[in-house]
Protein backbone atom coordinates (compact mmCIF):
# COMPACT_ATOMS: atom_id res chain seq x y z
CA UNK A 1 0.00 0.00 0.00
CA UNK A 2 1.40 3.24 -0.92
CA UNK A 3 1.12 6.40 1.13
CA UNK A 4 0.70 9.59 -0.13
CA UNK A 5 1.32 13.00 2.06
CA UNK A 6 -2.43 14.89 3.76
CA UNK A 7 -2.12 18.59 1.67
CA UNK A 8 -2.06 21.28 4.20
CA UNK A 9 -5.40 21.72 3.74
CA UNK A 10 -6.51 18.88 4.64
CA UNK A 11 -4.53 18.83 7.50
CA UNK A 12 -6.30 21.91 8.89
CA UNK A 13 -9.12 20.94 10.00
CA UNK A 14 -8.03 17.42 11.85
CA UNK A 15 -8.65 17.13 14.91
CA UNK A 16 -7.47 14.73 17.51
CA UNK A 17 -9.49 11.76 17.36
CA UNK A 18 -9.19 12.22 13.09
CA UNK A 19 -5.50 12.56 13.37
CA UNK A 20 -5.92 8.92 15.46
CA UNK A 21 -8.00 7.65 12.94
CA UNK A 22 -5.93 8.78 9.73
CA UNK A 23 -2.37 9.38 10.80
CA UNK A 24 -0.60 11.53 8.75
CA UNK A 25 -0.62 10.08 5.77
CA UNK A 26 -3.66 8.55 3.44
CA UNK A 27 -3.73 5.57 1.41
CA UNK A 28 -3.94 6.13 -2.60
CA UNK A 29 -7.36 4.91 -3.85
CA UNK A 30 -8.53 2.36 -4.67
CA UNK A 31 -6.72 0.68 -1.70
CA UNK A 32 -6.83 -1.38 1.89
CA UNK A 33 -8.51 1.54 4.25
CA UNK A 34 -6.75 0.11 7.10
CA UNK A 35 -2.49 -0.06 7.32
CA UNK A 36 -1.79 -4.18 6.06
CA UNK A 37 0.60 -5.81 8.34
CA UNK A 38 4.06 -6.10 6.34
CA UNK A 39 5.02 -9.75 8.29
CA UNK A 40 8.19 -9.90 6.25
CA UNK A 41 11.96 -10.14 7.73
CA UNK A 42 13.04 -8.91 4.47
CA UNK A 43 12.49 -6.61 1.33
CA UNK A 44 14.09 -7.80 -2.43
CA UNK A 45 15.96 -5.44 -5.30
CA UNK A 46 15.30 -5.63 -8.69
CA UNK A 47 18.82 -4.50 -9.45
CA UNK A 48 21.96 -3.71 -6.67
CA UNK A 49 21.66 -0.04 -7.46
CA UNK A 50 18.06 0.68 -5.90
CA UNK A 51 19.57 -1.43 -2.93
CA UNK A 52 22.54 1.45 -2.67
CA UNK A 53 20.18 3.91 -3.16
CA UNK A 54 18.14 2.80 0.27
CA UNK A 55 20.86 1.59 1.94
CA UNK A 56 22.84 5.91 1.58
CA UNK A 57 18.79 7.50 2.24
CA UNK A 58 18.93 9.00 -1.33
CA UNK A 59 15.98 7.08 -1.67
CA UNK A 60 12.87 5.91 0.28
CA UNK A 61 12.28 1.81 0.92
CA UNK A 62 12.43 -1.02 3.29
CA UNK A 63 15.53 -3.16 3.42
CA UNK A 64 15.01 -5.71 6.82
CA UNK A 65 12.32 -5.42 9.28
CA UNK A 66 15.05 -4.60 12.01
CA UNK A 67 16.06 -1.24 10.22
CA UNK A 68 12.46 -0.32 9.26
CA UNK A 69 8.82 -1.70 7.79
CA UNK A 70 5.78 -0.08 6.32
CA UNK A 71 3.37 -1.23 8.98
CA UNK A 72 5.72 0.16 11.62
CA UNK A 73 6.55 3.26 9.71
CA UNK A 74 3.20 3.33 9.62
CA UNK A 75 2.41 4.12 12.86
CA UNK A 76 5.87 5.99 13.54
CA UNK A 77 3.98 8.44 11.02
CA UNK A 78 0.89 8.60 13.42
CA UNK A 79 2.56 9.17 16.82
CA UNK A 80 5.02 12.05 15.17
CA UNK A 81 1.57 13.99 14.08
CA UNK A 82 -0.13 13.11 17.67
CA UNK A 83 2.64 14.46 18.81
CA UNK A 84 3.38 17.64 16.48
CA UNK A 85 6.98 15.57 15.83
CA UNK A 86 8.89 15.88 12.92
CA UNK A 87 9.35 11.72 13.11
CA UNK A 88 9.24 8.93 15.47
CA UNK A 89 11.20 5.86 16.51
CA UNK A 90 9.28 2.86 17.26
CA UNK A 91 10.71 0.19 19.67
CA UNK A 92 9.74 -3.10 21.12
CA UNK A 93 8.59 -2.18 24.70
CA UNK A 94 9.07 1.10 26.79
CA UNK A 95 12.17 0.08 28.04
CA UNK A 96 13.75 -0.28 25.08
CA UNK A 97 12.17 3.39 23.93
CA UNK A 98 13.76 4.55 27.30
CA UNK A 99 17.24 2.70 26.93
CA UNK A 100 17.99 3.42 23.37
CA UNK A 101 17.23 6.79 23.97
CA UNK A 102 19.26 7.39 27.01
CA UNK A 103 22.47 5.02 25.83
CA UNK A 104 22.43 6.79 22.20
CA UNK A 105 22.62 10.34 23.68
CA UNK A 106 25.20 9.42 26.85
CA UNK A 107 28.65 7.96 26.72
CA UNK A 108 31.33 7.00 29.58
CA UNK A 109 32.34 9.97 31.23
CA UNK A 110 28.74 11.86 31.10
CA UNK A 111 26.45 12.59 33.36
CA UNK A 112 22.43 12.47 33.67
CA UNK A 113 20.11 14.13 35.83
CA UNK A 114 16.39 12.35 36.75
CA UNK A 115 14.10 12.69 38.59
CA UNK A 116 13.95 9.84 41.29
CA UNK A 117 10.37 8.79 41.03
CA UNK A 118 10.28 7.22 38.00
CA UNK A 119 9.19 4.04 36.31
CA UNK A 120 10.49 1.13 38.53
CA UNK A 121 12.46 -0.41 35.59
CA UNK A 122 13.63 3.39 34.60
CA UNK A 123 14.88 3.24 38.11
CA UNK A 124 17.05 0.47 37.88
CA UNK A 125 18.52 1.08 34.95
CA UNK A 126 19.89 4.65 35.83
CA UNK A 127 20.59 3.51 39.61
CA UNK A 128 22.48 0.02 38.24
CA UNK A 129 23.19 -0.35 35.05
CA UNK A 130 24.41 3.45 33.57
CA UNK A 131 27.10 3.26 36.23
CA UNK A 132 28.33 -0.12 35.27
CA UNK A 133 28.97 1.83 31.63
CA UNK A 134 30.65 4.91 33.21
CA UNK A 135 27.77 7.25 32.96
CA UNK A 136 26.94 8.98 36.14
CA UNK A 137 22.97 9.68 37.37
CA UNK A 138 21.84 12.34 39.78
CA UNK A 139 18.10 11.47 40.98
CA UNK A 140 16.63 14.54 42.08
CA UNK A 141 12.97 15.57 43.18
CA UNK A 142 10.72 16.28 40.04
CA UNK A 143 9.10 19.11 42.00
CA UNK A 144 12.24 20.69 43.29
CA UNK A 145 13.69 22.79 40.44
CA UNK A 146 16.98 24.35 42.71
CA UNK A 147 17.85 20.74 43.53
CA UNK A 148 17.18 20.09 39.19
CA UNK A 149 19.61 22.81 38.76
CA UNK A 150 22.50 22.16 41.32
CA UNK A 151 22.50 18.88 40.02
CA UNK A 152 23.67 20.07 35.89
CA UNK A 153 27.45 19.51 35.54
CA UNK A 154 29.67 20.70 32.94
CA UNK A 155 29.44 16.64 31.47
CA UNK A 156 25.38 16.88 32.10
CA UNK A 157 24.13 15.45 28.33
CA UNK A 158 20.59 14.30 29.82
CA UNK A 159 17.99 15.96 31.88
CA UNK A 160 15.25 13.15 31.90
CA UNK A 161 11.70 13.30 34.02
CA UNK A 162 8.39 12.06 33.84
CA UNK A 163 5.05 13.89 33.86
CA UNK A 164 3.15 12.60 35.39
CA UNK A 165 5.61 10.47 37.56
CA UNK A 166 4.81 6.86 38.13
CA UNK A 167 3.05 6.19 40.97
CA UNK A 168 2.88 9.60 42.86
CA UNK A 169 1.64 11.25 39.96
CA UNK A 170 4.00 14.43 40.54
CA UNK A 171 3.87 17.02 37.90
CA UNK A 172 7.50 18.31 36.08
CA UNK A 173 7.00 21.58 35.39
CA UNK A 174 8.18 21.37 31.35
CA UNK A 175 8.36 25.31 31.04
CA UNK A 176 10.81 25.56 34.05
CA UNK A 177 12.78 22.35 32.84
CA UNK A 178 13.50 23.77 29.43
CA UNK A 179 14.52 27.20 30.22
CA UNK A 180 16.92 25.48 32.82
CA UNK A 181 18.17 23.35 29.76
CA UNK A 182 18.67 26.30 27.34
CA UNK A 183 21.21 28.19 29.92
CA UNK A 184 23.41 24.85 28.88
CA UNK A 185 22.10 24.43 24.93
CA UNK A 186 25.28 25.32 23.40
CA UNK A 187 26.89 21.94 24.98
CA UNK A 188 24.27 20.21 24.38
CA UNK A 189 21.63 19.41 27.38
CA UNK A 190 18.70 17.49 25.78
CA UNK A 191 15.38 17.12 27.62
CA UNK A 192 13.86 13.55 27.63
CA UNK A 193 10.17 13.40 29.02
CA UNK A 194 8.27 10.42 29.76
CA UNK A 195 5.05 11.41 29.37
CA UNK A 196 3.30 7.68 29.24
CA UNK A 197 0.62 8.55 31.95
CA UNK A 198 -0.39 11.65 30.08
CA UNK A 199 -1.25 10.56 26.83
CA UNK A 200 -0.93 12.48 23.66
CA UNK A 201 -4.37 13.39 24.05
CA UNK A 202 -3.64 14.97 27.47
CA UNK A 203 0.14 16.44 27.02
CA UNK A 204 2.27 17.15 24.38
CA UNK A 205 5.57 18.25 26.13
CA UNK A 206 7.65 19.35 23.00
CA UNK A 207 5.06 21.93 22.38
CA UNK A 208 7.03 23.27 25.57
CA UNK A 209 10.56 22.69 23.84
CA UNK A 210 11.26 19.43 25.54
CA UNK A 211 13.27 18.08 22.60
CA UNK A 212 12.19 13.86 22.51
CA UNK A 213 9.07 12.45 24.16
CA UNK A 214 8.66 8.88 25.69
CA UNK A 215 5.80 6.62 25.90
CA UNK A 216 5.23 3.07 27.06
CA UNK A 217 3.12 2.22 23.81
CA UNK A 218 1.74 -0.78 25.85
CA UNK A 219 -0.40 1.41 27.84
CA UNK A 220 -2.90 4.26 26.57
CA UNK A 221 -1.64 3.72 22.86
CA UNK A 222 -2.28 -0.03 22.69
CA UNK A 223 -5.27 0.51 25.31
CA UNK A 224 -6.35 -2.76 25.75
CA UNK A 225 -3.49 -4.41 27.52
CA UNK A 226 -2.48 -6.77 24.71
CA UNK A 227 0.80 -5.19 22.94
CA UNK A 228 3.89 -4.27 23.80
CA UNK A 229 5.54 -1.77 22.52
CA UNK A 230 7.56 2.17 23.07
CA UNK A 231 7.83 5.02 20.84
CA UNK A 232 10.22 8.25 20.85
CA UNK A 233 8.99 11.36 19.04
CA UNK A 234 11.19 14.53 18.46
CA UNK A 235 13.27 16.51 15.32
CA UNK A 236 14.06 14.52 12.48
CA UNK A 237 17.50 14.58 13.16
CA UNK A 238 17.11 13.03 16.64
CA UNK A 239 15.09 10.42 15.62
CA UNK A 240 17.44 9.81 12.90
CA UNK A 241 20.42 8.93 15.61
CA UNK A 242 18.24 6.75 17.68
CA UNK A 243 16.95 5.08 14.28
CA UNK A 244 20.51 4.02 14.16
CA UNK A 245 20.61 2.61 17.32
CA UNK A 246 17.80 0.75 17.66
CA UNK A 247 19.43 -0.86 14.22
CA UNK A 248 22.22 -1.55 16.16
CA UNK A 249 20.52 -2.55 20.05
CA UNK A 250 17.84 -4.68 17.88
CA UNK A 251 14.71 -3.21 19.50
CA UNK A 252 12.60 -2.79 16.80
CA UNK A 253 9.01 -3.37 16.81
CA UNK A 254 7.44 -6.04 15.40
CA UNK A 255 4.90 -5.67 12.61
CA UNK A 256 2.05 -7.19 14.50
CA UNK A 257 3.07 -5.45 17.54
CA UNK A 258 2.55 -2.37 15.39
CA UNK A 259 -0.32 -2.71 13.59
CA UNK A 260 -2.07 -3.52 17.32
CA UNK A 261 -0.81 -0.44 17.94
CA UNK A 262 -2.28 1.70 15.34
CA UNK A 263 -5.93 -0.12 15.99
CA UNK A 264 -5.64 1.01 19.37
CA UNK A 265 -4.72 4.54 18.15
CA UNK A 266 -7.87 4.92 16.53
CA UNK A 267 -9.97 4.67 19.56
CA UNK A 268 -7.35 7.10 21.75
CA UNK A 269 -9.32 10.35 21.80
CA UNK A 270 -12.78 8.52 23.40
CA UNK A 271 -10.79 6.58 25.51
CA UNK A 272 -8.86 9.14 26.57
CA UNK A 273 -11.94 11.08 27.67
CA UNK A 274 -13.57 8.05 29.78
CA UNK A 275 -9.99 7.53 31.57
CA UNK A 276 -9.74 11.24 32.52
CA UNK A 277 -13.39 10.60 33.58
CA UNK A 278 -12.95 8.05 35.77
CA UNK A 279 -10.03 9.28 37.18
CA UNK A 280 -11.74 12.57 38.66
CA UNK A 281 -14.64 11.19 39.85
CA UNK A 282 -12.69 7.71 41.36
CA UNK A 283 -10.03 10.42 42.70
CA UNK A 284 -12.99 12.36 44.96
CA UNK A 285 -14.55 9.47 45.60
CA UNK A 286 -11.36 7.97 47.59
CA UNK A 287 -10.99 11.60 48.83
CA UNK A 288 -13.62 11.67 51.20
CA UNK A 289 -13.45 8.42 52.14
CA UNK A 290 -12.34 8.11 56.16
CA UNK A 291 -10.38 4.72 55.37
CA UNK A 292 -8.52 6.65 52.81
CA UNK A 293 -4.91 9.12 54.26
CA UNK A 294 -4.25 10.67 51.29
CA UNK A 295 -5.28 10.48 47.70
CA UNK A 296 -2.45 11.66 44.44
CA UNK A 297 -4.45 12.72 41.71
CA UNK A 298 -2.63 15.92 39.84
CA UNK A 299 -7.14 16.51 38.96
CA UNK A 300 -7.58 17.28 42.60
CA UNK A 301 -7.89 20.80 43.71
CA UNK A 302 -5.47 19.43 46.99
CA UNK A 303 -3.10 18.01 44.85
CA UNK A 304 0.28 20.35 45.03
CA UNK A 305 1.18 21.30 41.73
CA UNK A 306 -2.61 21.18 40.40
CA UNK A 307 -2.34 25.02 39.12
CA UNK A 308 0.81 23.59 37.06
CA UNK A 309 -0.92 20.68 35.99
CA UNK A 310 -4.22 22.52 34.52
CA UNK A 311 -1.89 24.88 32.67
CA UNK A 312 0.11 21.62 31.09
CA UNK A 313 -2.50 19.25 30.56
CA UNK A 314 -5.95 18.88 28.46
CA UNK A 315 -7.24 16.26 31.05
CA UNK A 316 -5.04 14.28 34.13
CA UNK A 317 -5.34 10.65 33.41
CA UNK A 318 -6.87 7.55 34.51
CA UNK A 319 -3.88 6.60 37.29
CA UNK A 320 -5.23 7.56 40.86
CA UNK A 321 -3.10 6.08 43.65
CA UNK A 322 -3.64 6.55 47.53
CA UNK A 323 -2.89 5.09 50.57
CA UNK A 324 -5.11 3.72 52.99
CA UNK A 325 -4.88 4.24 56.69
CA UNK A 326 -3.26 0.85 58.23
CA UNK A 327 -0.05 -1.11 56.95
CA UNK A 328 1.03 -3.39 54.71
CA UNK A 329 -0.93 -6.55 55.36
CA UNK A 330 -4.09 -4.51 55.48
CA UNK A 331 -2.95 -2.43 52.09
CA UNK A 332 -2.85 -6.17 50.47
CA UNK A 333 -6.00 -7.16 51.92
CA UNK A 334 -7.93 -4.47 50.27
CA UNK A 335 -6.25 -5.31 47.12
CA UNK A 336 -7.29 -8.67 47.04
CA UNK A 337 -10.84 -7.91 47.97
CA UNK A 338 -11.83 -5.93 44.91
CA UNK A 339 -13.90 -7.54 42.38
CA UNK A 340 -13.98 -5.73 39.02
CA UNK A 341 -10.43 -4.52 39.79
CA UNK A 342 -8.09 -6.92 38.41
CA UNK A 343 -4.47 -7.28 39.69
CA UNK A 344 -2.44 -6.54 37.35
CA UNK A 345 1.18 -4.45 36.59
CA UNK A 346 -0.02 -2.36 34.09
CA UNK A 347 -2.33 0.98 33.05
CA UNK A 348 -4.14 2.69 30.33
CA UNK A 349 -6.01 -0.51 29.30
CA UNK A 350 -9.94 -1.01 28.74
CA UNK A 351 -9.73 -2.90 32.21
CA UNK A 352 -9.11 -1.58 35.51
CA UNK A 353 -6.19 -2.85 36.87
CA UNK A 354 -4.59 -2.03 40.75
CA UNK A 355 -1.02 -2.84 42.11
CA UNK A 356 0.91 -2.09 44.59
CA UNK A 357 4.07 -0.51 44.10
CA UNK A 358 6.05 -2.20 46.60
CA UNK A 359 4.76 -5.30 45.80
CA UNK A 360 4.73 -4.50 41.25
CA UNK A 361 6.43 -1.82 39.73
CA UNK A 362 8.81 -0.85 42.53
CA UNK A 363 9.53 -4.57 44.14
CA UNK A 364 12.82 -4.52 43.53
CA UNK A 365 13.60 -1.00 43.99
CA UNK A 366 15.59 -0.72 47.79
CA UNK A 367 12.98 0.40 51.07
CA UNK A 368 15.30 3.13 51.36
CA UNK A 369 15.16 4.45 47.72
CA UNK A 370 10.81 4.11 47.64
CA UNK A 371 11.11 5.87 51.20
CA UNK A 372 13.04 9.15 49.11
CA UNK A 373 10.74 8.63 46.26
CA UNK A 374 7.22 9.02 48.43
CA UNK A 375 6.46 5.34 47.50
CA UNK A 376 4.52 3.33 50.84
CA UNK A 377 3.92 0.49 51.63
CA UNK A 378 0.52 1.98 52.11
CA UNK A 379 0.19 2.76 48.57
CA UNK A 380 -2.43 1.70 46.43
CA UNK A 381 -2.20 2.42 42.39
CA UNK A 382 -5.75 2.04 40.58
CA UNK A 383 -4.73 2.25 36.51
CA UNK A 384 -8.78 3.12 35.77
CA UNK A 385 -10.63 1.26 32.43
CA UNK A 386 -13.09 2.14 30.74
CA UNK A 387 -15.77 0.88 32.69
CA UNK A 388 -18.76 2.94 34.48
CA UNK A 389 -17.25 4.83 37.10
CA UNK A 390 -20.29 3.73 39.67
CA UNK A 391 -18.88 0.34 39.37
CA UNK A 392 -15.57 1.02 39.79
CA UNK A 393 -16.83 3.16 42.74
CA UNK A 394 -19.00 0.49 43.95
CA UNK A 395 -16.02 -2.35 43.99
CA UNK A 396 -13.68 -0.18 45.71
CA UNK A 397 -16.56 0.41 48.54
CA UNK A 398 -17.24 -2.63 49.22
CA UNK A 399 -12.90 -3.48 49.16
CA UNK A 400 -13.01 -0.64 51.84
CA UNK A 401 -15.51 -2.27 54.12
CA UNK A 402 -13.32 -4.87 54.59
CA UNK A 403 -10.39 -3.73 56.13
Amino acid sequence: MRLTKMSLEDKEWKGFSTKSVHGAEKPERPGSVVTPIYETAVFAFSKTQELLEVIERKKDGFIYTRWDNPTVRAFEKNMAALEDAEEAAAFSSGMAAVTTTVLSLAHSGDHVVSTRDVYGGTFQFFKEFLPKLGIDVSLVDVTNLDEMAASVRSNTKIIYAETPTNPTLRIADLSAIVKLARKRRSSKLITVIDSTLASPFNLKPLQFGIDLVVHSATKYLGGHHDVTGGIVCGSKESITKLKDARKILGGTLDPIAAWLLLKGLKTLGLRMERHNLNGMKVAKFLEGHPKVKRVYYPGLSSHSQHSIASKQMRGFGGVVSFEIVGDLLKTMQLVDSLKLCSLGASLGGTETLVTQPVTSSHHFVSAGDREEAGISDQMIRLALGIEDPEDIIADLEQALRKI
